[in-house]
């Protein structure tokens, strides 16, 4: 279809989209960031949050992301993530617990602390979407 292009959302246990989109704003690890039918190729690493997907036929899905890659060749957009869930599924208690798991990690390395922040990273988005 013209002005449209495919969109997978994969994690490790499945794939949980596969539209034609004509626009998709993805949580980039620095930012947001918009992909649009005929983009350059691209590789972006994922952060926590909404990932947007305007179906080309019309209609709009959501789906929350946290961690992994997107990669645009081809007009093939492909979202490799560790998480994917429905938004509408995020809640306030589900925030705070994993705030406070966040917190309790330790940090006692450099890789312990990355992962650290990826967790408080995510508790933080999860509050920020959820109800």
């Amino acid at each position: 279809m013209a002005g449209a292009f495919r969109v997978a959302v994969v994690t490790p246990e499945r794939e949980v989209l596969n539209v034609e989109a004509r626009f998709v704003a993805l949580p980039a690890y620095d930012g947001e960031m918009g992909v649009l039918p005929r983009r350059a190729p691209l590789l972006v690493q994922l952060g926590s949050g909404i990932l947007r997907v305007e179906q080309s036929g019309g209609g709009e899905r959501r789906l929350f992301v946290s961690g992994g890659f997107a990669q645009m060749v081809e007009d093939r957009l492909t979202v490799l993530t560790e998480e994917a869930s429905d938004p509408a599924e995020l809640t306030r208690s589900a925030s705070r617990d994993a705030l406070v798991a966040a917190r309790d990690l330790s940090a006692g390395s450099d890789d312990a602390w990355r992962r650290k922040l990826r967790a408080l990273e995510r508790a933080r988005a999860i509050g920020r979407h959820g109800h």
